[in-house]
């Protein structure tokens, strides 16, 4: 009979997924809205402000740093130590759980991760002075965490460790895109007159780059539409960045995890998990703009962070042994 993974095991799996995702998805959308800058060199703050608000850490920046300039976000979302949510941080949360299930996961895998940790520690800008080369470091970041995930799905069984890292990073990944969809659409051009214009195509296009869809958008829809580019990248079912396709596999994972091969429900985060990726499949694109798109990811948000709680208290939450329990030998 197998062992069951103990719960501290499993979290850690479960976040290194998630944690290897965030730095991944934070890289992303430095690195395209640095080439967005290319084309909007005197932007300033309108250009850099809505990656604060991706976080959703916009009064822990604006105490610390005040205007949302180049230099000051890149360093928040880069290099800072202190803010949970950058890719230093993120990729050193990472390796702090990867070395706690060193003997489960493969030893390319922490190779890699370790590769990946220390050059952004070893990119850390002296203060005061200003990051080199953001693009690159970013590529760099991009491109491991996509090694990282192949050596997971290519070296490791799937099986429970597998599924509890996959579950983390598909999570964070529908997470990440929701957010992303939410602040282009909300903040990122707030006036109406500016919708179906070049700068709107093109900063839609830059959306899609930074999620790998702009070629796969291309392939499926040619021209660039506001209501084509939701429709792919919440609403796909075939498209692997997708919120839908993410929740799908997670729910997969999720399946796997709690043995419902059976189809019956087994705990709390199953049916929640589960009608949500039903609800998605039904919901048109129509249906979006009706509620309002803003509306519709907060509402979605809000859900998935429900998965997350069911999951954690599922999974990892060790129960506690009251102590009248305890009985004197």
């Amino acid at each position: 009979m197998e062992i069951p993974m103990l719960a501290r095991v499993a979290d850690a799996l479960y976040w290194m997924g998630r944690y290897i995702e965030r730095a991944d998805n934070i890289s992303r959308f430095v690195e395209v809205n640095w080439n967005l800058t290319l084309d909007y060199p005197d932007a300033g703050s309108q250009q850099w402000d809505p990656l604060i608000s991706v976080t959703q850490d916009n009064e822990q920046f604006a105490e610390r740093y005040g205007a949302a300039t180049q230099k000051n976000v890149l360093m928040f979302l880069i290099f800072d130590a202190d803010n949970p949510n950058s890719i230093f941080s993120s990729l050193r949360s990472a390796r702090s759980n990867a070395r706690k299930v060193r003997e489960i996961i493969p030893p390319e895998m922490w190779e890699h991760l370790n590769i990946c940790y220390h050059r952004v520690d070893d990119s850390v800008p002296q203060p005061g002075a200003a990051c080199k080369n953001p693009f690159e470091l970013c590529r760099r970041v991009r491109l491991g965490s996509m090694l990282l995930g192949g050596i997971a799905n290519d070296t490791m069984i799937h099986d429970e460790a597998w599924h509890f890292f996959n579950l983390g990073r598909l999570l964070e990944r529908a997470d990440k895109t929701s957010r992303m969809l939410d602040v282009k659409y909300f903040i990122l051009l707030p006036s109406a007159e500016d919708v179906g214009t070049s700068c709107d195509n093109l900063q839609w296009a830059a959306l899609l780059q930074s999620d790998s869809a702009l070629e796969m958008y291309r392939r499926r829809y040619g021209r660039i539409t506001l209501a084509h580019v939701m429709e792919f990248l919440l609403l796909d079912r075939l498209f692997p960045r997708s919120v839908l396709r993410c929740l799908m596999s997670a729910d997969e994972s999720l399946g796997a995890l709690s043995g419902t091969a059976d189809g019956n429900i087994r705990n709390n985060a199953e049916p929640c998990l589960r009608q949500l990726c039903e609800e998605l499949s039904f919901t048109s694109i129509d249906h979006i703009f009706q509620q309002g798109p803003h509306e519709f990811i907060n509402g979605l948000q809000a859900r998935m962070n429900a998965v997350g709680e069911a999951i954690f208290e599922t999974f990892f939450r060790e129960p506690q042994v009251p102590a009248t329990a305890i009985v004197e030998q």
